[in-house]
């Protein structure tokens, strides 16, 4: 595919004419200003730091899961912890206190009472790593000034709300040679390791087809109005647009598609929502009439559904929703030529069969079954670190995941998912949101490599 520039975007685009001349689409998704002097990240492995010196922002909850698992990792430090709130900071530097048994961990600098103090504490620490675990707003300029005053940074999920973010985060991490990396947590679960394996291995044949989805009830969270995410989250339901929150589901199957890396990317997005009807009835129900949430005008659908078309032409199916009374699931499945593989329940099925099990695709390999799968191809990864992780956060993906950041680091590699590819899935929030403004236009993806996700390296099986 030749790369666009805004002159072949206007000719060559199949939006309608009001669409090509939206500001949306042409200040953000093909931004003048998206060259950059710096190096490109998409491999990049940064110098060996044998010793980390990592600070936090945001220990309210994910932020403190974090803290613990790196502070038993050898060869770190924490060195300071940034909060709103006083006994959040107190309580998690008791822990990495505790953790380090007096010899690390003992001298961390502490930021909490304004909301501006993560400034403070990154020019006077000076850390070489920082967490960030605060709310969506926050993400983009933490991030961005973080690798500013000379650190790597780990943000929680999405990377960013806006394409004009995105862009500054690419920017940023070119010029400073400082890796962002969204903490996709999902992408290093059990099953999700086990079928990236497996597609790595052919096992499947050619992949054509990806279903992605995260649906969770979290209407609860609206009673969190003094800390919890209920308190900011809600405002995102009522006024944003689309699918606000994509990467748990897309993350591993992008890993599995090779999207952003040698092989394909994302080419375009079309997206639908329902009415938005579930939180203004919740609200009616729980709250009195005169209550902030009663005054909200909810505008959001309840569930998206939104398709996105790969420059080979495969298809990703992606939902969202967190309003509806419905099991938790993290749709997960991809489509090859010689079987499927998908997620809850974990279920397989293969062309031929699957030795001892089944005889043919018409079966899935299910329940007990899926020992035996378990045991030809779970990840290397997960079979090295799962009894050091498996009592940290969401099954244990939690802690793999931070060992395999802190690894990469120690050892001068590329991280398991670079810049780019966090933007990319972070993305279809503002791209669904375009297209759902313009009754289900297909938007174009921005290209955040320019071209050079086709020279990037596919992620390894590694162990």
């Amino acid at each position: 595919m030749k790369k666009f520039d805004r002159r072949s975007f206007i000719k060559t685009s199949s939006l309608s004419a009001a669409a090509i001349t939206s500001p949306f689409l042409l200040e953000n998704c093909m931004n003048p200003k998206a060259t950059t002097n710096g190096i490109y990240m998409g491999g990049y492995a940064a110098p060996k730091i044998p010793n980390l010196r990592a600070a936090f922002i945001g220990v309210g909850a994910r932020g403190g899961d974090h803290l613990k698992v790196l502070a038993s990792l050898e060869n770190t430090e924490v060195v300071a912890i940034s909060d709103l709130y006083e006994d959040n900071v107190v309580r998690w530097k008791k822990i990495a206190s505790d953790i380090g048994k007096g010899q690390r961990h003992q001298n961390i600098a502490t930021y909490f009472g304004d909301e501006n103090l993560w400034k403070t504490m990154l020019k006077e620490v000076k850390p070489n790593v920082v967490f960030i675990a605060t709310n969506w707003k926050n993400h983009a300029p933490m991030v961005i000034k973080s690798m500013e005053s000379g650190a790597h940074s780990f943000v929680e999920v999405p990377i960013a709300t806006t394409l004009e973010e995105m862009w500054g985060i690419v920017r940023t991490s070119e010029e400073t040679q400082k890796h962002c990396m969204m903490m996709e947590n999902v992408n290093y679960g059990r099953t999700e390791l086990m079928y990236l394996n497996m597609c790595r291995q052919g096992v499947i044949g050619e992949l054509l087809h990806a279903e992605a989805a995260y649906i969770h009830d979290l209407r609860f969270q609206m009673e969190e109005q003094k800390r919890g995410t209920g308190s900011w989250r809600t405002h995102h339901y009522a006024n944003g647009k689309g699918n606000l929150y994509p990467t748990h589901g897309l993350g591993p199957v992008a890993q599995y598609m090779n999207i952003a890396r040698t092989d394909d990317n994302f080419k375009s997005i079309v997206s639908y929502s329902t009415p938005a009807m579930g939180r203004k009835l919740y609200a009616k129900k729980n709250y009195a009439p005169n209550h902030k949430w009663n005054q909200l005008d909810y505008q959001n659908g309840d569930l998206n559904t939104s398709i996105i078309k790969t420059h080979l032409g495969r298809t990703i199916m992606i939902q969202w929703d967190e309003t509806s009374p419905r099991p938790y699931t993290r749709h997960n499945l991809i489509q090859g030529t010689k079987g499927v593989l998908a997620g809850f329940p974990t279920r397989v099925a293969l062309e031929g069969g699957f030795e001892g099990v089944t005889e043919n695709h018409h079966s899935w390999i299910q329940g007990e079954a899926l020992e035996l799968l378990y045991e030809k191809y779970d990840h290397p990864l997960y079979k090295k670190l799962n009894q050091k992780t498996q009592n940290s956060g969401h099954g244990g993906m939690d802690g793999i995941m931070i060992h395999r950041i802190v690894e990469c680091l120690q050892q001068g590699l590329p991280l398991d998912q670079n810049v780019y590819e966090g933007c990319f899935w972070s993305a279809v929030t503002p791209l669904s949101g375009a297209s759902i403004t313009q009754e289900g236009a297909p938007q174009q993806f921005p290209d955040f490599t320019l071209g050079k996700w086709k020279e990037t390296t596919p992620l390894g099986i590694v162990s």
